[in-house]
């Protein structure tokens, strides 16, 4: 059914006015002119067909068509008050809906959540993987956490620059094989093992089958717990990890402790 199209601005003038009885009153407290009342009044009057206030010798006084739609309007307010409340406390949710590639779920977002979520008791997450930027519109994400080369038409911060090194498995003897995932900067290498993703050709080089040249970030932690080891100096590449959201879910609360935890930044 098509909604009535309602002067909400008007409306809510002529609440103010007929609970002050006073064009100047009602205007201080809408931080307005009283003049401006008036057109508001004047242009509600209009639109509705009826006269809403009578001037008298004792001030202003209320028509019977004014009085007889003051409650429902003043309950009516009071639902809208309640509802923008409960949007608020949406945003203030301990609920959060995160995307991102399921290798750096295992390798990296994991351990911080885990760490988040213990200082945050209350707090529930629902992680979803996902490769590349997810389509907002059509999943009810919070953030999203992509390997890209920017956070491109919605607001987002980079986890880290975007840098990459190779790697292979430490001590032992090792194949010298290229390692390649979708993302890898070394597509055109010849005589490689070709695996799902990052994570993946990180335990591929764990296991001595080869060296990966993977994102900096992802393989930190094998690195310093000496599962693999650095066989070329990190180099700079183009893609890095980006927290990612439209600005409306980037203006949460919620969000915005979040990234703030993840990255450090305020």
């Amino acid at each position: 059914m098509k909604r009535t199209h309602l002067p909400l601005n008007g409306l809510r003038v002529f609440d103010a006015a007929a609970r002050h009885l006073s064009f100047t009153r009602a205007a201080d407290e809408l931080a307005v002119t009283p003049a401006a009342v008036g057109q508001q009044i004047r242009a509600l009057e209009d639109m509705l067909g009826v006269v809403l206030f009578r001037r008298t010798p004792k001030g202003l006084e209320l028509t019977p068509e004014a009085e007889a739609g003051l409650p429902a309007l003043r309950s009516g307010f009071l639902e809208f008050e309640e509802s923008v409340r409960a949007m608020q406390m949406g945003q203030s949710s301990q609920h959060l809906t995160i995307a991102a590639p399921r290798d750096f779920i295992q390798k990296w977002l994991s351990g911080r959540l885990a760490g988040y979520m213990a200082a945050h008791p209350d707090l529930s997450v629902v992680l979803i993987a996902a490769d590349g930027v997810p389509d907002f519109t059509e999943s009810n994400l919070d953030l999203a956490i992509a390997l890209t080369d920017g956070s491109g038409a919605q607001e987002g911060l980079a986890l880290s620059p975007p840098r990459f090194v190779r790697v292979a498995a430490s001590g032992g003897a090792k194949l010298e094989t290229p390692i390649l995932w979708p993302g890898s900067p070394d597509q055109a290498a010849t005589g490689a093992i070709r695996v799902p993703d990052a994570g993946l050709a990180i335990e591929a080089a764990v296991s001595g089958l080869g060296t990966a040249f993977v994102p900096s970030l992802l393989v930190q932690a094998d690195l310093d717990a000496g599962h693999v080891t650095a066989v070329e100096a990190e180099q700079e590449g183009v893609l890095s990890y980006w927290l990612i959201a439209p600005l409306p879910q980037w203006r949460q609360k919620k969000v915005k402790a979040l990234v703030e935890a993840l990255t450090g930044v305020e």
